[in-house]
């Protein structure tokens, strides 16, 4: 019996050690797997040290020394030229010296154009102008008061560049949309206004030859919507704008000419011809 006891004592040592062994054996490989990692971590790569032109640094490359190069004479970035001012202001050097706006486009007015018009008014001005620019958006049914109707006849009567420059600065209680509209932008959502202004004053005259008229009533009964074809109520929960009071200040405005007649315009370009 002590016999078989010491055996296995014995065994049960060796074994022991072989555990010991390998968990020593393990942890060897380890640490030593790490300081590998280490090692190569603290190694220098080629991209580490790739040759390139440091900012203000001098060069061996260049006859003048000189790491950063001058810039090309007579060039332009892109996009900064801005030669074509009406474009881009909406407004050109009148006679009097005052800004004057135009009923012209600086581009011609293709389907496209009106597309894109249509779909950059339908994002940003159907808010507060509606679908149909009468001035009942949605923000009328939410306490603000109306914007304006792009349908009277003090809006009918202004110059297409006057949408233009209302975009780029703002008019009274409406911000500008510089950021969110591009100049071609702006120009798209202006042509857009007067075909939305003639689509909503369109007489049968003014339909081509040969091309059939319907009515707008009938048109939106077939369609199950002849509420559509109704004048438009104002909400019960708008906000009328009353006059202002002199004694009270006059309200915030930005009218497209200014009070001061010595602002220039550059006009690299010759002034484009009023549409008659």
């Amino acid at each position: 019996m002590e016999i078989q006891f010491s055996v296995l004592s014995s065994q049960f040592s060796a074994f022991s050690f072989q555990i010991s062994a390998r968990r020593f054996a393990l942890r060897s490989f380890a640490a030593a797997g790490m300081a590998t990692l280490l090692l190569v971590a603290g190694c220098r790569q080629d991209m580490q040290d790739q040759p390139k032109m440091m900012p203000q640094r001098g060069s061996e490359m260049f006859a003048d020394h000189r790491g950063a190069r001058p810039q090309v004479l007579n060039t332009v970035g892109r996009d900064q030229l801005h030669e074509d001012s009406y474009f881009y202001t909406g407004v050109v050097q009148g006679a009097n010296g005052y800004r004057q706006e135009l009923n012209v486009m600086p581009f011609p007015v293709t389907m496209e154009v009106l597309k894109r018009g249509q779909e950059r008014f339908n994002i940003y001005c159907t808010p507060c102008h509606s679908r149909v620019g009468n001035g009942l958006g949605e923000i009328v049914q939410r306490g603000y008061k109306p914007a304006a109707n792009l349908h009277d006849q003090v809006r009918l009567s202004q110059p297409i560049s006057h949408y233009f420059y209302v975009m780029s600065h703002g008019y009274g209680a409406m911000p500008d949309y510089s950021a969110q509209l591009a100049p071609v932008d702006r120009w798209a959502v202006a042509a857009y206004i007067r075909a939305l202004q003639l689509s909503q004053a369109a007489t049968p005259q003014d339909v081509p030859a040969g091309v059939p008229v319907e009515s707008l009533k009938n048109i939106a009964a077939q369609q199950g919507h002849a509420e559509f074809a109704e004048p438009w109520a104002l909400p019960a929960t708008a906000i009328q704008a009353y006059p202002h009071i002199a004694s009270e200040g006059t309200p915030g405005m930005a009218p497209a000419n200014p009070a001061d007649p010595a602002i220039k315009i550059p006009a690299s370009k010759p002034a484009p011809a009023a549409a008659k």
